[in-house]
């Protein structure tokens, strides 16, 4: 079986002319032009790459971006300040503050500090809160964005198994949560498995759609997964490998040559979930102006 490689920068690039298409009419109409901030605490290299995509991401779509950054001793209390600051700012829609922290930083505190208005990572108690309640939110932008690719290429999720490996508050937990819920794509009968999870290959071999979001390069092998399943690698990391150019290859938790041999859909790792992250940050800032209006 040749399975059909899910292209997240497809995806992503659709969404983008989405967006771009009502920053139009938005400021045609003499609105505000919407306006993304980033906070990024230190020089972590992924995490400086990604808030560099972000920011392209944002001129692409004709945002407003922002990037504060901050020294890596930076106390907590200072980036509370400068949340602070970003939450009063009424030029700044919605703002993301890039993890992982300095160890000497709460991360739970930072997420709770953030206005949940301005949450547009949807990480904030509120958000979460009104994810579970169905209400109008801002949904966390990793799940967003598999929930959006999986629409985009039409797989059916009405009464499917699907499978989460993972448990974070990031991913497999609001993964959970929208595969279940009443909507199209959701519908879903949901295992959510995580490292207690006794059985977990049989579990994951009995899924119909199977989202692997638990931070083990090539974790999942082929003897893991159903004849013709949806496979979502949420997975990246970064190996040492003096062949390639920038030193390093990228691996997802996905063991993708062998696995994508039985699957109808796989996402690959890099150009899957990824580029999706960024297109949910982008409408999650999109809908902070609506919901302003």
């Amino acid at each position: 079986m040749e399975p059909t490689i899910i292209s997240g920068k497809e995806v992503s690039n659709s969404v983008k002319d989405e967006i771009a298409l009502e920053v139009e009419k938005i400021k045609s109409s003499g609105g505000k032009t919407p306006h993304l901030a980033a906070i990024l605490v230190g020089e972590d290299g992924a995490s400086r790459t990604y808030v560099n995509a972000k920011v392209k991401a944002c001129e692409r779509v004709g945002f407003g971006s922002t990037l504060v950054k901050l020294d890596a001793d930076t106390s907590e209390e200072e980036l509370l300040n400068t949340i602070n600051q970003l939450n009063n700012d009424n030029d700044i829609d919605g703002f993301i503050v890039q993890l992982p922290l300095p160890s000497h930083i709460d991360e739970q505190k930072v997420t709770e500090a953030i206005a949940p208005g301005k949450d547009v990572d949807g990480f904030h108690p509120v958000s979460l809160g009104k994810m579970l309640l169905d209400l109008p939110s801002f949904l966390p932008a990793t799940p967003a964005g598999i929930v959006e690719m999986l629409r985009h290429y039409n797989i059916p999720t009405e009464g499917k198994h699907c499978v989460v490996i993972g448990r974070s508050h990031i991913v497999g937990s609001p993964m959970s949560v929208l595969m279940a819920r009443n909507a199209n794509p959701g519908n879903c009968t949901v295992t959510l498995t995580h490292s207690r999870t006794q059985n977990l290959n049989e579990i994951c071999a009995s899924a119909d759609i199977l989202i692997v979001a638990i931070g083990k390069p090539e974790f999942v092998t082929a003897d893991m997964v159903k004849e013709g399943a949806t496979v979502i690698d949420v997975g990246i990391h970064r190996i040492e490998d003096s062949s390639k150019k920038s030193g390093f290859r990228l691996l997802g938790d996905v063991k993708f040559d062998e696995v994508a041999a039985k699957c109808e859909f796989i996402s690959p790792v890099p150009g899957g979930v990824g580029p999706m992250t960024i297109a949910s940050l982008l409408k999650n800032t999109l809908l902070a102006v609506q919901l302003k209006s």
